[in-house]
């Protein structure tokens, strides 16, 4: 046995020019074996080359499992289905920090110290009227997660087991708070503050849509769905906003600017900005009509045009958050009785077609989560702009639990990523009197 939980395996060998050597083989407690390259440069004098990553894994972890050829995604080895169909978003938050699902009293331990961390500090709401009204709520986000350093810094010591445990705890409350008052500022109405009977998710809508000239009315079925839009969401694994939390923390960085770096990663739209781009390609076919067009344009090589919210990078077969995000977002469709909605109808023609096609199944090319959460989300009344933001919410647990894994590793180290330098080679300096 190796440190951790790996397990020797075998030996893989590669031969090059100077000779051959040997590396550990390991094997985890699911997916591929990995071979220990971490002695390759000193023992060899060669680097490997893996843009994007995409072969290297850059740690160990017991936090998220992804198996894209069969379709599975686990935290902590619990079936995302079985998490979002019978638990719930604050549950699965402390398995994702703790490792196990709670008993009754540390369930209601947890769920009395997130509700009482849901305020902000007051001169934290003022910071808001220093962004442009029409400000994406993003970048308003990216920035407030950020300045959250400056106002909790008796939580910023990264080496203090007990001021790491409240700063998780403060961002994962403090997160819908921030958000919401990033929508009511973007279209100009007054802050709503955190009510301690709500349940997160319910909480979070009413921060979001209750007016204080009128008494909100809470629905269960939207705040059952948006907590499951909160689960399916907490974490994927190392993927590209989680790989920047983790390196950014690498350096000893305080949590709120790590979850502020992952943040800003997030925002790009090959990542969060998926489902709104899968929304913006419905609004572009526009009518039922007109969907053939688009399918035979999706299966034209010779045309850039393609399908958003279908298929994805790692899933090879059904994306597992898909199926519960399929069911959620027709039942909220059935609960706001929305039927005449052209966007929707679009939606819902292309989903039966990309099921049944031949081609799509061929391929592969199932919708996938953002597909259904951007048609929910917009069918829940958030603009396209709060899309990310609510992504961001979501996964801001994922992001804690992998940063604090990572902290509390005894072998973590910086990251230092290597290169292929293919510029120019070693040349004298020219002095600016003889360059002509």
């Amino acid at each position: 046995m190796v440190d951790g939980d790996l397990k020797d395996k075998d030996k893989a060998t590669l031969k090059t020019p100077g000779g051959e050597y040997d590396f550990p083989v390991y094997g985890g407690s699911e997916g591929p074996d990995v071979i220990d390259i971490k002695s390759l440069y000193r023992e060899t004098g060669y680097f490997t080359y893996d843009p994007g990553y995409t072969s290297t894994a850059s740690c160990e972890s017991k936090i998220t499992f992804i198996d894209g050829d069969k379709g599975v995604l686990e935290y902590r080895g619990y079936p995302i289905e079985e998490l979002a169909e019978q638990g719930n978003f604050l549950e699965t938050c402390y398995l994702l920090l703790y490792g196990e699902l709670p008993n009754n009293a540390e369930y209601a331990s947890f769920v009395d110290s997130i509700t009482r961390h849901t305020m902000l500090h007051e001169q934290m709401s003022r910071f808001f009227t220093g962004f442009r009204r029409d400000a994406h709520p993003m970048a308003i986000m990216c920035g407030m997660a950020g300045a959250m350093s400056a106002f909790y810094h008796d939580s910023t010591d990264i080496t203090d087991p007990k001021q790491r445990m409240i700063a998780s705890y403060r961002m994962i409350a403090k997160m819908p708070t921030i958000a919401a008052m990033a929508y009511k500022y973007s279209i100009g109405q007054p802050f709503i503050y955190p009510q301690n009977d709500l349940d997160y998710s319910s909480n979070f809508l009413k921060m979001c849509f209750a007016i204080p000239c009128e008494e909100y009315v809470q629905n269960p079925v939207l705040a059952q769905a948006m907590d499951r839009i909160f689960i399916l969401h907490a974490d994927h694994e190392q993927n590209a906003s989680t790989s920047t939390v983790r390196l950014a923390g690498s350096s000893g960085a305080n949590p709120f600017a790590c979850i502020a770096a992952g943040i800003a990663c997030l925002w790009g739209p090959a990542h969060g900005g998926a489902n709104e781009a899968a929304l913006n390609m419905l609004g572009e076919i526009g009518t039922v009509e007109r969907i053939p067009e688009y399918i035979a344009r999706a299966k034209d090589k010779n045309d850039p045009f393609r399908l958003m919210g279908f298929g994805h990078r790692v899933y090879k077969n059904y994306d597992p958050r898909a199926r519960v995000m399929q069911k959620t977002c027709h039942e909220v469709l059935g609960e706001l009785g929305i039927s005449d909605d052209p966007l929707l109808d679009v939606a819902l023609e292309l989903e039966k077609i990309a099921l049944e096609d031949e081609y799509f199944i061929k391929k592969r090319l199932y919708p996938n989560i953002d597909f259904y959460s951007g048609i929910t989300l917009k069918a829940l009344g958030f603009p396209t702009t709060m899309f990310t933001v609510l992504f961001a919410l979501a996964r801001t647990v994922g992001w804690i639990a992998q940063w604090k894994e990572m902290i509390e590793d005894p072998r973590q180290r910086i990251g230092r990523p290597r290169q292929l330098y293919t510029g120019e080679p070693k040349r004298a300096y020219v002095a600016m009197k003889d360059r002509g």
